[in-house]
C-alpha cells in the first residue's frame, strides 16, 4: 500500500502507476518496493472499511508512534474510512501498547 505524497490518501495500482483517486497524484510503480507489500484476500469493496477495533491482532500493525503522552508504542493496526462527501479517506489507528486511538487525514 502506498499513500499519497501530496493529500496522504490512499494510492491505488492502476498499470505502471500509483494514482491517488483523491487529487490524482501520480507516481511510478517500482517492483522492489512492491516486493514487500502483501495484500490480503477478499477485502471488502463497499464504500466503508472496516473499523479497527479489538481482535485485529499484532500481525496487522504497522510502525507508527503512539501521540498519548504516557505511551512509547511504535506500533499500531489502522483502518481506513471514507471522509464524508467523498474527498479523500481518514486513517485511523489503534496503539498496540496501549489502544489509544486517534485518526489521521
Amino acid at each position: 500500500m502506498r499513500f499519497c505524497d501530496e493529500c496522504d490518501s490512499m494510492m491505488h495500482a492502476e498499470g505502471g502507476t500509483w494514482t491517488c483517486r483523491a487529487c490524482g497524484n501520480e507516481a511510478p510503480r517500482d517492483a522492489a518496493d512492491e516486493s514487500g507489500m502483501t495484500t490480503t484476500e477478499g477485502q471488502r469493496t463497499d464504500e466503508r472499511s472496516r473499523a479497527v477495533g479489538e481482535g485485529d491482532g499484532d500481525a496487522e500493525a504497522v510502525p507508527k508512534d503512539c501521540p498519548a503522552e504516557d505511551c512509547d508504542g511504535d506500533r499500531a493496526r489502522y483502518g481506513t474510512m471514507p471522509k464524508p462527501g467523498g474527498s479523500y479517506e481518514v486513517r485511523l489507528f489503534t496503539c498496540v501498547a496501549c489502544g489509544h486511538k486517534w485518526r489521521e487525514a
